[in-house]
């Protein structure tokens, strides 16, 4: 880069489409960071300025040298910031700073977009700095005083930075948003003759408006604001018009309770007006207006269910319920506005309209029935199939916000229309048919009779799931939404399902078996197959284990498959299958529980087989884990004989730090193992227990995986009873320094609840330990740890922050201790009034499951126990 024509060059392959010219040239950038970084930025800011220049090469200096200070990693940006800060003399900054605000009015549109990203960049470290004070006046000064194209670009400029997640950056913004203001009210007036400057203008006043909240108290600038962005909406420019909607919506989000007045004077009538614009992007933002309100409404209505006085309560106007029979017959329209060809995940205005509705009816609830069954009514047998669509769409959107009671009778009535127009000529119709039938089956299944719903629904769902992969998800939602529906009690002779039961499997097999079908779809059959098994009643079993036999041979059939794999396509394939095939055999075991047991030997042989042909990182060990962990439950002390063969695996799972979730898959499947095989688990317990230290001790590893691991050591000692004391000593050091980890009264909610899971990990480790102890006559070793077991729960009681698990595991400790000692050793400490108090309020607390109250009892019995003959506990 020692002359222009190389500068030129350099930069020019920098934006190539040619990978082997590109990377040279970033190597090349950044070989001569490294070398001088001072003299690297003037060069590229001399560059960005050099109105000679052409414009390609003058903003591919802009982005290099906005790269030179800012990344998308948090840890990149960081370094790179430093370079700024600590590696550049104050003259080159000065050079930058200077050169890139000049570049703002040139007339080359590519190198002031360029310019106006390096500026938010270096604003972005400096302005929490408070290192460049006149910036903002400087960006004033040019959209008041400035070139149209000096004011496009210092508008944008505004609008980078605004819209810029830096958390100091936004904090540092609000002490400036006068002047940015000043800026974007002055270039979004309609007085402002220049469309771009305009669109610039509208835009970054919607990225500020975050910050301008002291501004919007004042009910004189509030006003102006308001004033401009109204009669933006109006603007001839749609892209103008755009600007002031996403504007209107972010307003409303922000500050709802200052609504209230232009609500009325123009918000209304203006939005309606908008949602009716021919240009779709406007219509959709003005429906996400009243998206916004909706949600706005509905949040508040729960805060305010949820306050203790009423001078907590937030200001609630009723918005939505006020404007529904003029906003909603608009949405109704818009529905049928679908388009044929619409890509699944396409957001155009109907689906925009349909999430609005949905909303609308959460918000107003009983207000939405009127308006929504006339449209029905009157379209449901139209002709065209886009009011047909439309109609039947409508109905389901409002299944979430009225009261199943007020549903009752329109659902009753409906049923056998929506079920007959699964059979509609348009896929379209069908489709939103099965939508709409998986949202009653979701919300109001109490309306299903099954004697007379149910045959016909659970046909017409197959046909659909099985006619196209278009409905596959809709259909697919509605049959979970029916086996967990009708599933009736866990073990009953029968339930309504089970004369449709073994017809559904033979189905789902089928679709499942296509291997070159739809692998979207498979996994979705997969996944209602899954739902039917664990809600099957007793008289479906011998078809479970049947099915059993098909899974287990398909998962078989799926190893040699892992040599044909040429693509990563066919490797997220084939994973996928294998996941779906390990996730329905773990449901058949856990339903069929003992009596999977003569299917072990083959279930563990597929199983190992699976994680030896596994290769690099896959989700497929922890669908083989959770089906293992679900044999071992079965099984208990049988399985056993299958652990040298896949302890290995269950190591190397639990060393394996690059992935967590595997990581956390295996500690809680030594759980389950240890729980299960109890004193069998022993010869693996050392292995256990420092593969678990290490990664208690691991930085690697989140603070979430502590108190799973904590817990962990409760159910080995659990299991494995008095040679747990092998352990003891560095255990409980371990658990003595977990309770010192407190919250602090400004922690994050994070924190607080890191901090209970902790502690309720503490507690389990404690309660397992110390039944174990007891339980082969070795609580001798316990006592140098009393004291500081007391002192946790002596904590615990006092703060306010707490969980009813750490309440049960807390009682289960106390009651332990007091079986512990049964002579009177802990008496003194049992008779302080703290833990009294803390039995009777987790004892009397209704909010409370009942397992968690008869714990509380229970400990109390052992507490007046301990203490009896020496006066009685009055709780």
């Amino acid at each position: 880069m020692a002359d222009s024509s190389d500068i030129n060059t350099v930069l020019t392959n920098s934006l190539s489409p040619d990978a082997t010219l590109r990377h040279a040239a970033e190597q090349q950038l950044s070989q001569a960071a490294e070398t001088n970084f001072s003299q690297y930025l003037v060069t590229l800011v001399q560059e960005l300025a050099n109105e000679g220049a052409q414009s390609h090469i003058r903003a591919a200096a802009g982005i290099a040298l906005k790269n030179a200070f800012s990344a998308r990693e948090f840890a990149r940006q960081a370094q790179l910031q430093a370079k700024w800060l600590q590696q550049t003399d104050q003259e080159t900054k000065t050079r930058v700073k200077q050169l890139t605000l000049e570049t703002l009015a040139s007339s080359s549109s590519q190198a002031s977009q360029a310019s106006a990203q390096v500026i938010a960049a270096i604003a972005t470290i400096e302005l929490p700095r408070n290192e460049w004070p006149d910036l903002m006046h400087a960006l004033v000064k040019n959209v008041s005083e400035g070139s149209e194209h000096q004011k496009q670009a210092s508008l944008t400029t505004i609008g980078f930075i605004c819209e810029s997640q830096d958390v100091e950056l936004r904090s540092s913004l609000i002490q400036h948003s006068n002047a940015i203001l000043t800026a974007v009210v002055q270039g979004a007036r309609k007085e402002e003759p220049n469309r771009e400057v305009r669109l610039a203008a509208i835009t970054a006043l919607g990225d500020s408006l975050e910050f301008v909240g002291n501004n919007f108290k004042h009910e004189g600038e509030r006003n102006y604001i308001m004033q401009v962005i109204c009669e933006a909406t109006q603007a001839e420019d749609s892209r103008i018009q755009q600007g002031a909607y996403g504007c209107l919506n972010r307003i409303m989000a922000l500050y709802y309770e200052n609504m209230r007045f232009y609500m009325e004077k123009a918000l209304f009538g203006l939005t309606i007006l908008g949602m009716k614009s021919d240009d779709e992007d406007v219509a959709k933002l003005a429906v996400e207006f009243w998206s916004t309100v909706c949600e706005e409404e509905i949040a508040i209505e729960d805060d305010n269910a949820q306050v203790e006085s009423s001078e907590q309560m937030r200001p609630f106007y009723n918005f939505a319920r006020v404007a529904t029979l003029e906003v909603v017959p608009v949405l109704l329209q818009l529905l049928t506005k679908q388009d044929e060809d619409a890509a699944d995940d396409e957001y155009n205005i109907s689906r925009a309209a349909y999430q609005c509705l949905q909303l609308y009816s959460q918000a107003v609830g009983a207000a939405i029935i009127q308006p929504v069954i006339q449209f029905v009514e009157a379209n449901l047998r139209a002709d065209d199939w886009h009011l047909r669509d439309a109609a039947v769409s409508a109905f389901g959107a409002m299944m979430d916000g009225p009261e199943e009671k007020l549903l009752e009778p329109i659902v009753k009535s409906g049923m056998q229309p929506l079920i007959s127009m699964m059979e509609d000529p348009s896929l379209h119709v069908r489709d939103s048919t099965a939508y709409a039938l998986g949202r009653i089956t979701e919300t109001c299944s109490e309306v299903i009779d099954p004697a007379v719903h149910l045959d016909p629904l659970i046909t017409s769902l197959f046909n659909g799931l099985m006619s196209s992969p278009r409905m596959a998800a809709s259909c697919c939602w509605a049959l979970m939404n029916l086996a967990e529906r009708f599933g009736g009690e866990y073990g009953a002779a029968q339930n309504p399902i089970t004369p449709h039961f073994n017809q559904c499997v033979t189905n789902l097999l089928a679709v499942t078996a296509k291997l070159d079908g739809d692998a979207t779809v498979r996994t979705a059959a997969y996944e209602v197959l899954n739902v039917f098994v664990q809600n099957a009643a007793n008289d479906s079993l011998p078809a479970v284990a049947s099915l059993s036999d098909v899974i287990l041979q398909r998962l078989e059939e799926t190893l040699p498959m892992q040599s044909q794999v040429v693509s990563v396509e066919d490797k997220i394939t084939l994973e996928d299958m294998q996941t779906s095939l390990c996730t329905v055999l773990q449901a058949i075991i856990q339903r069929l529980d003992k009596e999977i047991t003569p299917q072990g030997d083959r279930i563990m042989q597929v199983l190992l087989q699976l994680l030896n042909t596994i290769n690099g990182k896959s989700g497929v060990p922890e669908g083989v884990f959770a089906a293992i962990s679900a044999l071992a439950n079965a099984m208990e002390e049988d399985f056993a004989k299958y652990m040298d063969a896949f302890a290995p695996f269950l190591y190397n799972a639990l060393a394996n730090q690059e992935e967590p979730s595997l990581c956390s898959m295996a500690i809680g499947l030594v759980s389950d193992i240890t729980r299960s095989m109890g004193e069998r688990s022993q010869p693996y317990c050392d292995q256990f227990m420092n593969y678990l230290l290490n990664n208690l001790r691991s930085t690697a590893l989140a603070n979430q995986f502590k108190p799973a691991i904590l817990q962990c050591f409760g159910d080995i000692a659990g299991a494995i009873g008095g040679h747990f004391e092998a352990y003891l000593s560095v255990v409980a050091v371990v658990l003595q320094q977990a309770a010192t980890v407190t919250a602090s009264a400004e922690g994050s909610y994070e924190m607080f609840d890191y901090v209970i899971s902790l502690r309720e990990g503490i507690m389990d480790a404690w309660g397992g330990i110390i039944g174990a102890m007891k339980g082969s006559d070795k609580t001798n070793v316990l006592e140098p740890y009393v004291q500081s077991i007391f002192e946790l729960l002596n904590t615990i009681a006092q703060d306010p922050n707490r969980s009813e698990a750490l309440m049960r595991a807390a009682m289960g400790v106390i009651g332990d201790l007091a079986d512990a000692y049964p002579n009177g050793q802990l008496v003194e400490v049992f008779r302080q009034d703290w833990i009294t108090s803390m039995i009777k309020e987790t004892r009397s607390n209704r909010e409370f499951q009942q397992r968690t109250i008869e714990t509380a009892r229970w400990a109390r019995e052992q507490v007046k126990r301990q203490i009896s003959g020496q006066g009685m506990i009055q709780t």
